[in-house]
């Protein structure tokens, strides 16, 4: 049993040294997660030189411990961010997130499964909520289809993906360290303003930071003690089997409960945050007996599978009250993104974008549509 390592670790990462000196740059992230690589990359982009920072591993946070969905728009349904966003902003947000996994596949030749995603409808309630998101996506052209079939009942969407999170944070680690940027892990970002950075065996100077971090960001960046609250996401992973057979990632409850299956027949299974919700409210990332316990009852009594539990473990994402993320300059020259609510595989990738450009005085779209009110 591997107790608190994601199924998707295959040990296979040598490690970067942490950083033991003084040194100058263009720009300075901190957070090496799949957004702040992503962040890094677009800062190369544009010509700066930059250095990255990760207080633990590369990919050691929720980037590299999440589900593996690649699903477009923001943590709501389609229809409530509509209603919660506006019509354009929902809409223009999702087109930009699909827009992004293509980038992404690119990025990991072959480690992205276009499979789509499904919905499963556990209630009636449920099944009506599904129906209004069906209708809200087919008015707007979005792909998406009835579902009926041996799961249940629910909607398909084919525009999703799968992928391996960990193994695509550390291709593009290696891509952007290839193309010029200096990456640095073990390295406690201690105080920072938005032209310096210090950590405990030496200051960064540069010319802009941006903060790429989701769990822990308001203890990290105490100005958004009021936007942003840490979660704690728990999964757990079985040895491949073949008493299930599931085509594409997996969402029910509302998306409380989720799983997929791996091309080795493997299973990652998550969810249950509501069955203990006071609990999971923590910075805390190790996994619980109650909540891992009702993982478990997902495996055997809703998947029917008894292949062995092979891994454990949890990560922390931070909640926004609006369900949109944070992309804003909190000190001068110092910009922050996060609060992903659990999806930002695809949503982080474009606020970090958004963020390298924002930094040094370049417009976006995706700025200006979560500046809007």
């Amino acid at each position: 049993m591997s107790f608190n390592t994601p199924i998707w670790d295959d040990g296979r990462w040598p490690g970067l040294p942490g950083l033991d000196a003084d040194v100058e740059t263009d720009a300075c992230v901190i957070g090496l997660g799949g957004s702040g690589l992503t962040c890094v990359s677009e800062l190369l982009a544009m010509g700066r030189r930059v250095i990255g920072i990760e207080a633990g591993q590369v990919g050691g946070g929720a980037a590299g411990r999440n589900a593996g969905f690649l699903r477009a728009g923001t943590a709501e349904f389609y229809h409530d961010a509509i209603t919660t966003t506006g019509h354009r902003r929902a809409l223009r947000i999702y087109e930009m997130t699909l827009e992004e996994l293509h980038r992404i596949s690119e990025q990991v030749k072959g480690g992205v499964r276009f499979v789509g995603s499904l919905r499963l409808a556990m209630s009636e309630e449920e099944h009506i909520d599904c129906a209004r998101q069906r209708e809200a996506m087919r008015d707007d052209g979005l792909p998406v289809k009835n579902y009926n079939g041996p799961l249940g009942q629910g909607i398909f969407i084919p525009g999703d993906a799968s992928f391996n999170p960990l193994a695509r944070c550390r291709a593009l680690a290696y891509r952007v360290m290839r193309d010029g940027a200096f990456l640095f892990e073990n390295t406690r970002a201690l105080r920072f303003m938005g032209d310096e950075v210090s950590t405990p065996r030496g200051r960064i100077k540069c010319q802009r930071v941006v903060v790429s971090v989701d769990g822990g960001l308001e203890t990290l960046v105490p100005e958004l003690a009021d936007r942003v609250r840490t979660a704690r996401l728990q999964m757990l992973g079985t040895a491949p089997t073949r008493e299930v057979e599931l085509v594409c990632p997996v969402s029910a409850r509302y998306g409380f409960d989720f799983w997929q299956q791996l091309p080795d027949g493997s299973l990652a299974v998550g969810g249950g945050r509501d069955r203990a919700m006071d609990a999971e409210w923590t910075a805390s990332s190790e996994p619980t007996a109650s909540v891992q316990e009702y993982l478990d009852g997902i495996v055997r009594d809703t998947l029917k599978v008894s292949a062995p539990i092979t891994h454990r473990w949890a990560a922390s994402v931070s909640y926004t009250k609006t369900g949109l993320p944070v992309l804003t300059e909190v000190r001068p020259g110092l910009w922050v993104t996060g609060g992903y609510s659990g999806t930002g595989n695809l949503l982080g990738a474009i606020c970090a974008r958004a963020a390298a450009r924002a930094a040094f005085g370049e417009p976006t779209e995706l700025a200006t549509l979560l500046a809007q009110p």
